[in-house]
């Protein structure tokens, strides 16, 4: 005979409002416009939130939903809120900018993440960004650095051109031609590995069909004359205080096959190296977050365990069927 035990009715909200599964959608009003969140879960005590910022072409579902989906990822997030930022305009379902619209510059794309804390009531983050996300995360903290406890950075480039701003200069800015481009940039991050193939259909239907082309195309000018983050690697006892670098703990993540390799190899030679990893992930394109969603959480896992937060420290409340 079986029994089902049932926790008092304070644990059980207590575990409902504290569940992956609790979703809100905020409009965030900020100096440079309006920023669209998605809040999941709530924040724990006095840890940090898990900030999110994907890459051009994609917004923060299509960029994060299969890590975040991922088993070993929902288990650390039991112990952390998250919050994930679309980039102006780049949302499911996003309306289209007016005529005349400025979109705002990448240092002003991430001088409307502080709004965000302030709405949201969160003292630090824990942030995660891929490519564009990256680059914004990073000026973020530069520029806030109380604000990040730690940074993980996928295919992060510190420089002022890439790949991307060479192919918007040879090919005019215009809605078929966005979508040209964004297909050739996403073959290119999975590198056309056979067992990926599916994926690159399922992003390019994306890419075509569930973004605003004309909204993708002020995102990616941002992104093509953003200037270079002028981050210095510090030497010890020299210019420690003064130099222009990251504070937090950083986890640079590539795939080896990667158009990025050389990019974040670069921004790793200008962060202080007791505060860096680099991670080149094997037989993995441009996407680790997509394509190997196992190994990146697992790295994820244990860098912030690393920060000092462990998961014991926050046990899960769970439903138990016990025998009588």
């Amino acid at each position: 005979m079986w029994k089902l035990f049932i926790f008092p009715p304070v644990l059980v909200l207590n575990y409902f409002f504290s569940s992956s599964l609790w979703l809100q959608e905020h409009d965030i009003e900020t100096p440079h416009g309006v920023l669209h969140v998605t809040m999941r879960g709530v924040p724990k005590g006095n840890r940090p939130i898990i900030l999110t910022y994907h890459d051009i072409g994609l917004n923060h579902k299509s960029c994060f939903n299969t890590l975040f989906n991922y088993e070993d990822m929902q288990e650390i997030t039991q112990h952390f809120a998250v919050v994930h930022v679309d980039a102006p305009g780049q949302q499911e379902g996003a309306p289209p900018f007016p005529s005349g619209y400025r979109y705002p510059t990448m240092d002003e794309l991430a001088e409307m993440l502080p709004s965000v804390l302030t709405q949201l009531k969160v003292n630090s983050v824990i942030g995660i960004g891929v490519g564009a996300g990256a680059y914004i995360l990073t000026r973020f903290a530069l520029n806030n650095p109380s604000l990040v406890e730690g940074l993980v950075l996928i295919n992060v480039d510190p420089c002022a051109e890439g790949w991307i701003d060479w192919a918007a200069s040879k090919v005019s800015i215009s809605t078929s031609s966005m979508t040209r481009i964004f297909i050739i940039y996403e073959k290119r991050k999975f590198c056309l590995l056979k067992t990926v193939l599916e994926l690159i259909q399922t992003y390019r239907l994306h890419i075509a069909q569930d973004i605003n082309q004309d909204n993708l195309a002020l995102f990616c000018g941002s992104y093509q004359y953003r200037r270079d983050l002028e981050i210095e690697r510090p030497i010890v006892g020299l210019n420690e205080d003064t130099v222009n670098t990251l504070t937090c703990p950083a986890l640079l993540v590539v795939g080896d096959t990667s158009p990025a390799v050389e990019a974040v190899v670069e921004c790793n030679s200008r962060l202080n190296p007791t505060k860096t990893t680099l991670l080149k992930m094997a037989d993995c394109g441009g996407l680790p977050q997509v394509v190997q969603p196992g190994k990146l959480a697992e790295a994820f896992k244990y860098f912030v365990q690393g920060m000092g937060y462990s998961n014991s420290q926050c046990p899960r409340v769970v439903y138990r069927l016990i025998p009588v």
